[in-house]
């Protein structure tokens, strides 16, 4: 597999073109503690402008957009209601399936501005969805994740659709791959800082029930960790060596003897950038276009590495 030239640092990507089949690379050398430290501090300062820059944004995400299927302009939605969808898809199918895009916890669509022009400028058609803030459970929210996907598939013609989840959203959406059959209709999952494992950092645990489920040896946790046998969907984790919300950080890696999984290092960067660098989303949408099993002549499978 011929591997495209190194990007600038402080962050590369491994070309993703045979992610299903990616041949392991070589582990990279530990960087010596001054180097570390200063990428730390990097990585600080950029999730410090990238915090800034959603607050500005947020406010411009709480509202569906023209053609979604909520009413614009009445703000969150309520604890009860399903998660909002948001992008107008077409009403004949297209040649790749459509992207589903779907939030941290306490954000909403804003949080893809990037990752959307990156996806949308290659032909990639996208529906958002927003679901509340008061959400309470995982296997609910992954409830309503199904009946939308079951609407989108309905609109748009197609059988299969690819999901991006940004923490907590990556979450949602492997419940509902894993545990309520969702894996029929979600082609590829990828997930950017998704504890997969349970994170130690939970803010706010004692406070809210979904933030608990998060946590390691959480029941919701528990579950996923169950088998699997036969599941269809492709797992793509991008994780960072600098993430500080996921603790340890391989808790953002899948890692699970039934499933079709790839993991993906990130170097440079920290929780909040995932969904927002440039050279993350390149990367996304690279995984996304990447041939399923079967398509192609390409051998060798591994866990991923990236530089």
């Amino acid at each position: 597999m011929k591997l495209p030239p190194p990007l600038s640092p402080p962050t590369c990507f491994t070309h993703l073109t045979h992610l299903s089949r990616l041949t392991r690379l070589p582990a990279l050398p530990r960087l010596p503690g001054p180097r570390l430290s200063s990428a730390l501090l990097g990585a600080t300062a950029l999730e410090l402008f990238v915090l800034t820059g959603r607050l500005i944004v947020y406010p411009f995400g709480l509202t569906p957009e023209r053609g979604g299927t909520g009413p614009a302009g009445t703000g969150p939605p309520a604890a009860t209601d399903p998660p909002t969808v948001t992008a107008a898809l077409p009403a004949t199918p297209a040649a790749t399936p459509p992207v589903v895009l779907l939030h941290g916890f306490v954000d909403n669509r804003s949080a893809f501005v990037v990752l959307r022009r990156a996806l949308t400028r290659h032909g990639r058609h996208l529906a958002s969805l927003n679901y509340s803030p008061l959400t309470r459970d995982v296997r609910t929210a992954a409830e309503l994740l199904g009946r939308h996907v079951e609407e989108i598939c309905a609109r748009t013609g197609h059988d299969r659709v690819d999901i991006v989840g940004h923490s907590l959203g990556g979450l949602i959406a492997r419940y509902y791959v894993q545990r309520l059959g969702g894996d029929r209709r979600v082609r590829t999952l990828v997930t950017l800082g998704t504890p997969h494992g349970g994170t130690a950092v939970a803010p706010g645990a004692g406070v809210h029930p979904i933030v608990r489920q998060m946590r390691g040896g959480s029941s919701v946790i528990e579950e996923l960790r169950g088998p699997a046998p036969g599941c269809r969907t492709r797992f793509v984790s991008f994780w960072s060596e600098l993430d500080q919300v996921m603790v340890p950080v391989e808790t953002a890696c899948v890692d699970h003897p039934d499933l079709d999984a790839v993991n993906v290092r990130v170097t440079g960067i920290g929780h909040l950038a995932l969904p927002v660098h440039p050279t993350v989303a390149a990367a996304v949408r690279e995984a996304l276009e990447a041939p399923e099993a079967g398509e192609d002549d390409a051998t060798t499978a591994g866990a991923a590495s990236v530089a």
